[in-house]
């Protein structure tokens, strides 16, 4: 694959001991320590009363560090494309689900089950947002981070226009919990367009890589954990990056067991 080359215009962050990206950019600079704390997912605002009640976790920590992002590139969120990623989605109403056909009385609720699928995230986003853009939800296990940078860098080269892409992972009830570990909610947002503007944060040029390149590793060592046990925050190294905003940082990203990403952050 050679280079694809989109520019940063927002970022959102919302992680334990991480509340948003403009709270965490000195913490990501490592001009302070990272204090663990369990992530506090808000409410989901944008959404009419009654979805809000409704949403679980996957989609209110999506939807926060969507607005963040949004919020910070000042873009009109009802005219984006989107891609979300994840590798766990809405595993606690999964759970539910199973636990409720294998009772006594099996009826599902369709409610339940609409908040169910992987798409749960995007789809609340673009009804809270009155949007009518393209979505893509997609999963790739450990890789899911890598594989949405791909996807939403390569929509915005081909359609010339910004996409939003959002990468969230929340933890999973016992017995999941046991088979697939995830410490805590993680999220991330990143508002890319084809090309520089007055908001630009930075420039990234995103190659594919060997094995033989090893993936960058937090300096501090609690962010190194979240990034090697949460698939999301495999995105913190280019986050650091983008904290630093200079000089220019070249940053290796976990990907697929042979293949990584090189993002070049300019």
């Amino acid at each position: 694959m050679n280079g694809l080359r989109v520019w940063v215009e927002g970022i959102g962050l919302l992680g334990p001991g991480l509340s948003s990206w403009a709270e965490s950019c000195e913490l990501l600079r490592g001009t302070r320590p990272l204090v663990a704390a369990p992530t506090v997912l808000p409410a989901a605002a944008r959404l009419p009363p009654a979805e809000r009640r409704r949403a679980g976790a996957a989609v209110k920590l999506a939807l926060a560090v969507a607005d963040e992002a949004v919020a910070q590139a000042q873009a009109d969120p009802a005219r984006l494309a989107t891609v979300f990623t994840s590798s766990s989605g809405e595993g606690t109403t999964c759970h539910a689900l199973c636990e409720t056909l294998a009772s006594a009385a099996p009826m599902v609720s369709p409610t339940r089950f609409t908040n169910s699928v992987h798409n749960a995230a995007s789809g609340a986003w673009h009804i809270a947002v009155g949007s009518r853009a393209a979505s893509t939800s997609l999963c790739a296990f450990d890789g899911s981070f890598g594989a949405g940078l791909i996807e939403a860098a390569t929509s915005v080269a081909l359609s010339g226009a910004p996409m939003l892409l959002v990468a969230s992972e929340s933890p999973y009830p016992e017995p999941l919990n046991a088979l697939r570990p995830l410490p805590d909610h993680f999220g991330l947002a990143l508002l890319l367009a084809p090309a520089a503007t007055a908001r630009s944060i930075a420039a990234l040029t995103i190659t594919l890589v060997g094995a033989d390149h090893a993936a960058t590793r937090c300096d501090d060592a609690a962010l190194e954990v979240l990034r090697r046990a949460i698939p999301a925050a495999a995105g913190l190294s280019l986050l650091i990056a983008l904290a630093h905003a200079t000089p220019a940082r070249s940053v290796v990203i976990d990907y697929l067991a042979a293949t990584r990403l090189q993002v070049d952050c300019r």
